[in-house]
């Protein structure tokens, strides 16, 4: 196993860790019960796993109720993570939001179901417009200071909303955001238009979920034809939005690369994931203990730079603007880029002019 750290912390994890949204019966994403839970996670810390990622949501805290009785007696052993925001009751509308009483509700409750008194990280599960930042903010810096969490971080944000956030934590001396949990797979490269650059400036750890876009990478499905019985897709239908044109020239280079390497599509698409920049550890939710080895085993898996290269090309996505202007104004036309950093245009650099391109 591989070991990164936890964003800008000192806290040191697995670079493949283990999601839980397949632990419980509620969310079509594998219904695994006690036993289930209990073998997986046990096996994935017999990998060198000591991260496990969930949330209060998954299951309506289903999921953390086993992973918490799968950890008695080992709790010590792993970095445990969870999240809050979404709602937790199909009647109370107060069961839900980053809004002071329902983080502190809802980390009691999830204490309780993890059977822990404290949770290592922390993470607010997606933006809410309805409540002010400075109470979110305050709110979990008070669970920090009280010990019942460590770390804390965000998910599913926009990049500004992100730098907003930590701008206040700056200048009202509350905890920082030490993890942003985010989409990124090799069908949606949209983090690298904002995202990964502000991560690296602010030192901020990329928790990558669904590296696999909902199994999609695994190569199991065919454009045109049903999903496979019992597979993801058949059962949760297309979790994250794919371009299926793209995708399947994407899926052809992503075979061709994972043969040459004698391993599977899955694996080579979490290597690939692996290997970007900021990336502090990749999220693996596998059915089965057969698959979750499968993902384990990308750690070992070292792409080659003309592998990289070709995955690169055949997902580029584009490059909208303002980030076009950006490169075009800081790495093409000013002249101190190549002095200070001569090494990022080794290869003719990451910006063609465009005052020299003709039609």
């Amino acid at each position: 196993m591989e070991y990164r750290k936890l964003g800008h912390s000192g806290l040191i994890v697995s670079a493949v860790s283990l999601g839980t949204m397949q632990f419980g019966k509620s969310m079509n994403m594998g219904s695994l019960d006690q036993k289930a839970t209990t073998e997986m996670i046990k096996f994935a810390i017999d990998e060198g796993v000591n991260f496990i990622d969930t949330a209060d949501v998954y299951s309506r805290g289903e999921s953390e109720t086993l992973v918490g009785n799968a950890l008695k007696g080992i709790r010590q052993n792993v970095v445990l993570a969870t999240k809050v925001r979404l709602p937790m009751s199909d009647t109370d509308f107060n069961h839900s939001g980053a809004t002071r009483v329902n983080i502190r509700r809802e980390i009691e409750d999830s204490l309780r179901r993890l059977q822990t008194d404290y949770v290592d990280l922390y993470q607010v599960h997606g933006w809410d417009d309805n409540t002010p930042m400075e109470e979110t903010l305050r709110t979990l810096d008070d669970l920090v200071r009280e010990g019942k969490v460590r770390y804390i971080g965000l998910s599913n944000y926009y990049a500004w909303q992100a730098a907003v956030a930590l701008g206040i934590q700056h200048e009202e001396h509350l905890e920082r955001f030490v993890t942003a949990q985010l989409y990124y797979s090799l069908v949606g490269r949209g983090l690298e238009n904002g995202w990964m650059q502000y991560a690296n400036y602010a030192d901020v750890g990329i928790l990558v979920w669904s590296p696999l876009a909902g199994g999609y990478l695994s190569g199991k499905y065919k454009s045109g034809e049903h999903a496979p019985s019992g597979t993801r897709f058949a059962e949760a239908g297309q979790f994250v939005p794919i371009d299926e044109a793209q995708g399947e020239r994407v899926l052809d280079v992503l075979r061709k690369v994972a043969d040459r390497h004698h391993a599977s599509s899955a694996r080579a698409a979490i290597a690939w994931t692996l290997s970007r920049p900021s990336v502090s550890s990749v999220i693996v939710a596998a059915r089965s203990i057969a698959h979750l080895k499968d993902n384990i085993a990308a750690v070992d898996l070292k792409l080659l730079p003309d592998d990289i290269s070709e995955l690169d090309r055949v997902s580029d996505p584009g490059v909208p603007y303002p980030k076009w202007m950006v490169l075009q104004l800081n790495d093409a036309e000013d002249p101190r880029s190549r002095i200070i950093n001569p090494q990022k245009y080794a290869d003719g650099g990451p910006w063609q002019d465009l005052r020299g391109r003709k039609k």
